[in-house]
Formats: C-alpha cells, sequence, structure tokens
C-alpha cells in the first residue's frame, strides 16, 4: 500500500522536474516517469497534493518565471516568451495579461507589485475525500463520441484483487501503481490491460469492486503472476465509448465528458439493454492521440 509520504514525494519529484525543465515541452508521460506512477495516477496524485492541475501549474510557473525574467533583463518580450515555451508574442502577450493585469512592455516598466505564483506548500492527501469534494477539473463537453457494440468471446481474466476499492485511485491506494506493468508481460493477452468494475458475482467476499486486470483465451493454461487469480468471463456483448483525441492539459476532462455521455446514454436507442451482470464494465489506460475508452456490458431488447 502505498503512503501519504510517498505520494508527497512523488509531486515533489514531478515539481522538482517541472522547475529545471521550465523552459523546455513537459509532457504528461514525463511527469509520469519523474514521479514513477503511471500517467493517470500521477496526474490525479499531483493536483490533489498541490491544489492545482500539472499543466495549470506549470502555466502560471512560466508566467512567473518570465515575469522575473522580464524585470531582470532587457530581453526582448518575444524572446523571454520563446524562451518559457509560448508559441507567439501575442499568445504569451494574452496570457501574460490576464494573470497580471498588464501586458509584458507595461510590466516592464513599471514598478507595479504583482502577484507571482510560487509552488503552494503541499496539502493533505485526503483532504478532498473526508469532505466530500469532487476535485476533478471543470468538465468540458466531449465533441465527438465514437460508439459500437463489441462482441466478446467466452475468456478468462488474470486479475489483482484489492479490498475496498470502487475505482482506480482507491485501487492504488491499497494495491500500488505497478500492477498494470505486469499485466503487461502475461503472454496471449487478447488485448491491453484494463481497469475493471466487478459485478458482484465476480467477487469474492472480503474483495474489491474495482479490479485491474487482462483478457486471455479461455484454454490459457500460462503461469499466473503471485497474488492474481484467474476468474471466467462468458460471451457477452459491449457497448464501447471512446471519446475525441485530447492533449495532455485536458486528461480529467476528457475522463469526465465521456462518463457524462455515458451515464445520460439509453442503450435502447441502439436495441439493447445495460447487462451489468454479463460481465466486467471496464475501462483502458487514456491516452491522448486515440481518446478515452470505456465500456459497459448490454444485451439486444
Amino acid at each position: 500500500m502505498l503512503t501519504h509520504w510517498e505520494r508527497i514525494k512523488a509531486a515533489e519529484r514531478m515539481q522538482a522536474y517541472i522547475e529545471a525543465h521550465l523552459g523546455e515541452k513537459i509532457t504528461l508521460a514525463a511527469l509520469a516517469r519523474a514521479a514513477c506512477y503511471s500517467p493517470w495516477h500521477a496526474a490525479r496524485v499531483f493536483k490533489e497534493v498541490t491544489g492545482k492541475p500539472p499543466f495549470e501549474y506549470i502555466r502560471l510557473r512560466r508566467l512567473s518565471a518570465a515575469a522575473e525574467a522580464l524585470r531582470g533583463s532587457s530581453s526582448k518580450v518575444i524572446d523571454v516568451a520563446f524562451d518559457f515555451v509560448f508559441d507567439s508574442h501575442e499568445g504569451f502577450t494574452r496570457a501574460f495579461a490576464r494573470q497580471f493585469g498588464m501586458a509584458p512592455t507595461r510590466f516592464r516598466h513599471t514598478d507595479s507589485p504583482v502577484r507571482l505564483f510560487m509552488p503552494p506548500r503541499l496539502r493533505e492527501w485526503y483532504r478532498w475525500r473526508q469532505q466530500g469534494e469532487d476535485t476533478m477539473t471543470e468538465k468540458k463537453k466531449t465533441e465527438v463520441v465514437f460508439v459500437q457494440v463489441l462482441d466478446r468471446p467466452e475468456r478468462k481474466a488474470i486479475i489483482k484483487r484489492a479490498r475496498k476499492a470502487t475505482h482506480y485511485f482507491e485501487y492504488c491506494e491499497e494495491v500500488g501503481c505497478d500492477v498494470w506493468e505486469t499485466l503487461g508481460t502475461i503472454p496471449d493477452a487478447l488485448q491491453e490491460p484494463m481497469g475493471m468494475w466487478l459485478p458482484v458475482c465476480f467477487r469474492t467476499p472480503g474483495t474489491s469492486e474495482y479490479v485491474q486486470g487482462v483478457e486471455v483465451p479461455v484454454d490459457y493454461d500460462g503461469q499466473t503472476p503471485e497474488g492474481f487469480d484467474v476468474i471466467d468471463l462468458p460471451a457477452c456483448r459491449m457497448m464501447v465509448f471512446q471519446g475525441p483525441p485530447f492533449e495532455d492539459k485536458d486528461f480529467e476532462s476528457a475522463i469526465t465528458s465521456l462518463w457524462d455521455v455515458i451515464a445520460s446514454c439509453k442503450p435502447e436507442t441502439y436495441g439493447f439493454a445495460w447487462a451489468d451482470d454479463d460481465g466486467p464494465r471496464f475501462q483502458l489506460c487514456p491516452e491522448g492521440y486515440r481518446g478515452y475508452i470505456e465500456g459497459r456490458p448490454v444485451r439486444p431488447v
């Protein structure tokens, strides 16, 4: 089980990486490597510990560093903008003015104080859970969602159970964030590792609704990693939702937008009804190039 201190240290590693690379392109994958977490978990840990999503934090740090550079040198505004990875003079000026209430050229020639953004003190990791807060970023409406119904054959799943987890972050609290990597080494997998919400009929007493696992052929007889279980999954149909591609900075809103779509979906429109007891609902690792993907069992009506 990962400790509170380990999460704080992970956030500190990401903060240190950001400070060392303010003048370079920073990706969520790079932050995840610094944190030693998956990209999804790294972003959530960062926000809950620092109080800001990673790319908002990066933007504010770059603007503040740019402000200090403008006051401390005779560099051209455009050069400072490029030094801190802004694409254009106009874009930098707009962002700077929104943040500090004045254009960079005026700021350089005035002694008016501005409030620079400096890394905040690390916050209590569980504050939002204790207060029942929703700490996701503001939801962004999904423009296009691709929906398809797929037939899944009879198969098995190799899974790692937790005790009480109902979603990804609770699962990482209990089990850790390295399960995905272990699942990725299992030969003959039918597809990539996934998060799964198990119906009651697939759970054992004292174990969690949410697990991580990988599907394998029904005749799979390979080695099972220590601490993992093998369960039988019957043939079923899955309604799969795929959101549009997203940028790293829109990582959370891409997920929450698709959740909104799924929650409002009426499968009867497609001639189906939800069939949650037929198999696990699943989620694939969010990847910006393909969008966020979730699937839920259905039956014809």
